[in-house]
């Protein structure tokens, strides 16, 4: 898996030791968006994963999803030193979010290649939209009845279909769900978010890596450098009011979306242009 990677990056002609620092500093960027906002960072591994080492979409969320183990694991351990992290609402969240995982990797290997840039562009809208309905808190705890407790297993589950389809962690479904169908306050949702995440990444990386789909070097790769930064971004969070944390991302995942659709346009003119018949 790996060596097939890397000889893919040495015909693009890029030094080893360039490649390495390109994949390292992704990881960075990738653990501080973990602190700050309660993501797994998959929304930037993944199209550094396909511009950096070549990668298809398939194999660069499988991936992803393999260093978001790590990266989820120092960000909870973070925001937990904090207080920040609602026990309760992480057991109700992990039983559909790692069902969700499952179902999630299943369609990643039946989808086409086509279809995927329009699921996660799909998906960041949903989120923006959802950011733009509700005012965040900072200290709002969970008040849990049955209403609540079902709205839990629910952003649970697609947060899971999204982990494994799009390989993101699911923090960008968990933070606005918490927020908005629980009323958790911003820092509390984004600890649970990353606590969460643990067992779907693992569940779905195991699947991934059973068909074949991870470069788990690579995933390792990111994941490592995302320790460094982490904590940095669990203290920015910090100093950021809930409007400004919420604006931030929203901008961010705007920025995602358009980048994302005009890397499929180029694919989609290079794949064309590869069929045009010669005279």
């Amino acid at each position: 898996m790996g060596a097939e990677t890397v000889a893919a990056a040495d015909d693009a002609g890029r030094p080893r030791w360039w490649r390495t620092l390109l994949v390292a500093l992704t990881g960075a960027g990738a653990g501080l968006l973990s602190g700050l906002f309660g993501v797994g960072g998959g929304l930037v591994i993944v199209p550094a994963l396909i511009s950096v080492l070549r990668m298809d979409q398939r194999r660069a969320s499988a991936t992803s999803l393999a260093a978001i183990v790590v990266t989820a694991a120092v960000g909870a351990l973070s925001y937990g030193a904090q207080g920040q992290v609602s026990l309760v609402s992480a057991l109700l969240l992990v039983p559909g979010a790692l069902l969700g995982a499952q179902a999630g990797a299943w369609l990643l290997r039946r989808l086409s290649s086509r279809v995927l840039p329009w699921v996660l562009i799909g998906f960041v809208a949903l989120v923006v939209v959802l950011q733009q309905l509700h005012v965040p808190e900072r200290d709002a705890v969970l008040v849990l009845d049955l209403p609540r407790g079902l709205a839990l297993v629910g952003v649970g589950l697609l947060s899971g279909v999204m982990a494994g389809l799009v390989g993101v962690g699911g923090g960008s479904v968990i933070v606005p769900g918490l927020e908005l169908a629980v009323g958790l306050g911003d820092l509390l949702s984004r600890g649970t978010s990353l606590l969460v995440m643990l067992p779907t990444a693992v569940t779905g990386t195991w699947t991934n890596l059973r068909h074949g789909l991870a470069d788990l070097r690579a995933g390792v790769l990111v994941g490592a450098a995302a320790v460094a930064t982490a904590p940095l971004g669990t203290a920015l969070a910090t100093y950021l009011t809930p409007v400004q944390g919420s604006r931030l991302f929203s901008l961010f995942l705007v920025w995602v979306a358009v980048s994302t659709l005009r890397r499929a346009r180029r694919e989609r003119r290079a794949a064309r242009s590869q069929h045009v018949p010669t005279p």
